[in-house]
């Protein structure tokens, strides 16, 4: 799997929540290249770092959101993106397409489903 996985940026602004998924993509064998609790962060990372996959929380600190910030992520960087979201809102979901998502996974996330997201994305 991680022969086209360079490396992983993991956005969400709850620290606990973006360790889990830092150890769990470790386990994996993947290469996290940084956190970000905002959309400015996420950005600067993702532009410094170009990952192969970020995965985006929905709701971020600060004005901009995770789709704000993958829209631009998606343009100068073109990364892959998994949204995660603790939202099923209508609102929430529509919000999250303006981006064409590689995926969504809805909070909790089972380090099995992260896997199996993952798997998808990169046709393995």
């Amino acid at each position: 799997m991680t022969d086209e996985i360079t490396c992983v940026l993991v956005v969400d602004d709850e620290a606990l929540i973006a360790l889990g998924l830092t150890v769990t993509l470790r386990s994996m064998g993947l290469r996290v290249c940084g956190t970000a609790a905002t959309a400015e962060q996420a950005i600067a990372l993702a532009q410094q770092h170009r990952p192969s996959l970020v995965l985006m929380d929905v709701r971020l600190k600060g004005q901009a959101d995770g789709v704000d910030a993958a829209i631009e992520i998606h343009r100068t960087v073109g990364s892959s993106v998994i949204f995660i979201t603790g939202s099923r809102e209508p609102e929430t979901v529509q919000r999250i397409q303006q981006d064409h998502p590689a995926g969504v996974l809805f909070k909790p996330i089972l380090p099995v489903h992260l896997k199996a997201e993952i798997d998808r994305v990169f046709g393995h």
